[in-house]
């Protein structure tokens, strides 16, 4: 009797998610006040993640809007710099005082 072969097909499926360096996490430890805490779990659970999860999210957004705001006060203050006419001058002042002191 002869022996059978079978063949086994597989189809490669990219997903989009590809780990290409190895990260180091360091265990931090923070104290939240307890109404952040609340806010914290709720928004969580509302999107079905744990709350190191949405911490780290948090965290990262608020960062980007850091780098971000930096890169506009650079771009605003280059502009300042380079302004000729004394009402965009006034107007790029005063954009500048607004970033700097609120208001």
């Amino acid at each position: 009797m002869p022996a059978r072969v079978y063949a086994l097909r597989a189809r490669m499926v990219h997903n989009g998610v590809m780990i290409t360096t190895v990260v180091k996490t360091v265990r931090q430890s923070v104290s939240l006040p307890a109404a952040v805490a609340a806010q914290v779990r709720m928004f969580a659970k509302s999107r079905k993640l744990s709350a190191n999860r949405v911490i780290l999210e948090l965290i990262g957004s608020g960062m980007e809007a850091e780098k971000r705001k930096e890169r506009e006060f650079f771009a605003l203050a280059e502009r300042f710099r380079s302004a000729t006419e004394l009402e965009e001058i006034k107007r790029l002042g005063d954009e500048l005082g607004r970033m700097v002191f609120g208001g």
